[in-house]
């Protein structure tokens, strides 16, 4: 029989995945192979608020999902982002920093000795580092020069989906096999020979089985699912108008510039232009200086 599973994208089967009373074992695998690279390092970890049927909130009030203090010391703060929204980069800082200072809080009398290291994993559905094939990043304070690490106290640490792009038959680590688990859950009708190998996976897909949720949980992941497709939609139709908007100053000063060059204009000419991409004009605008005619011109747009 086929099955169904949700998106573990999503806030709300993040947390059900990873975050519910039931997941220290799935957790703990998914921050080995992701947190340490493979290594069997955590044997052990606390959830703190974890996930429970029932007690749900639609809304967002914090920006990490899921968070454990791990059997190292180490505090854990994970985010599943499907949205690149403004200013990400310094807001994940930010939250670091507010947790790690947060512990002080509770034990100000104790003073700086009781401050334990803290962990900001975002995993992130777009591409954040462009440029860069690396996957998986750290960063950490460093020496400028010579590299060493000033403590280990704090530690971002980004996964960025879009770049694995390995299929079913060639995954490998276990890393490998938990970012194909976050990517690829909603297009399996199966339980795969290869995911099924590692119990913790198996015990997530599970979980993540349409079949396995409430009516209450049903409404709460289609509200959340429906609220997204909402924000993509919103946050499209604003790229869009401001590349349209930039688009239209670009093709301004590029006429500007022609009839500075060249006088006045053939109509057909102009919409020509007028019709370029935005990269194209970009190239018309590098290369404009080099065109000595009107016929140049036109000869360079013919051959676009």
């Amino acid at each position: 029989m086929n099955m169904k599973f949700i998106s573990p994208k999503t806030d709300f089967a993040f947390k059900k995945i990873f975050g519910s009373i039931h997941s220290q074992n799935i957790l703990i695998s998914f921050l080995n192979a992701i947190v340490y690279n493979n290594q069997n390092i955590i044997q052990s970890l606390k959830i703190i608020n974890p996930y429970n049927p029932g007690v749900t909130n639609t809304a967002k009030t914090i920006y990490f999902d899921v968070k454990a203090v791990l059997d190292n010391g180490s505090t854990v703060v994970i985010e599943m982002q499907i949205l690149n929204v403004e200013d990400l980069e310094k807001r994940v800082i930010y939250n670091l920093a507010k947790a790690y200072g947060n512990q002080l809080d509770r034990n100000v009398w104790q003073g700086y000795m009781m401050l334990q290291p803290f962990i900001a994993l975002t995993i992130a559905d777009f591409v954040l580092f462009k440029g860069l094939d690396k996957m998986i990043t750290k960063f950490r304070f460093k020496e400028e020069t010579e590299l060493f690490n000033y403590q280990d106290e704090l530690t971002l640490m980004f996964v960025e989906l879009p770049k694995f792009t390995k299929e079913l038959s060639a995954l490998e680590t276990l890393s490998d096999k938990w970012i194909y688990f976050l990517k690829s859950a909603p297009n399996l009708e199966v339980i795969p020979e290869s995911l099924e190998s590692v119990s913790e996976i198996e015990a997530a897909l599970k979980i993540a089985n349409r079949a396995n949720l409430s009516n209450a949980e049903l409404e709460e992941l289609e509200q959340e699912e429906k609220s997204i497709r909402d924000k993509k939609g919103q946050i499209s139709f604003a790229i869009n108008q401001g590349i349209e908007i930039g688009r239209e100053q670009v093709v301004k000063q590029i006429l500007r510039q022609i009839r500075r060059l060249f006088g006045e204009i053939p109509p057909e000419v102009q919409t020509q232009i007028e019709e370029l991409s935005l990269e194209k004009l970009d190239i018309l605008g590098e290369e404009i200086f080099d065109l000595a005619t009107i016929a140049d011109l036109e000869n360079w747009l013919t051959n676009q």
